[in-house]
């Protein structure tokens, strides 16, 4: 799955990074542009919902 979030900081990454871990999932953060990308089963409401705790605007982008 492909989110867009909008991080602008190592912080802002850092939030991601402590949302998906309560998940135990897979993922990678490319804060560059502002993606984060999840290999998980769960469905993409489920992450996107975990990546709006954050507190960013996050937007689903699609199947990866």
């Amino acid at each position: 799955h492909e989110f867009f979030v909008d991080m602008t900081c190592e912080g802002c990454s850092g939030a991601v990074t402590r949302v998906l871990r309560k998940l135990h999932v897979k993922f990678d953060i490319d804060l560059p542009n502002k993606k984060v990308f999840v290999e998980s089963e769960q469905s993409s409401e489920v992450l996107l919902e975990t990546l709006k705790k954050t507190g960013k605007t996050v937007t689903y982008i699609g199947a990866k």
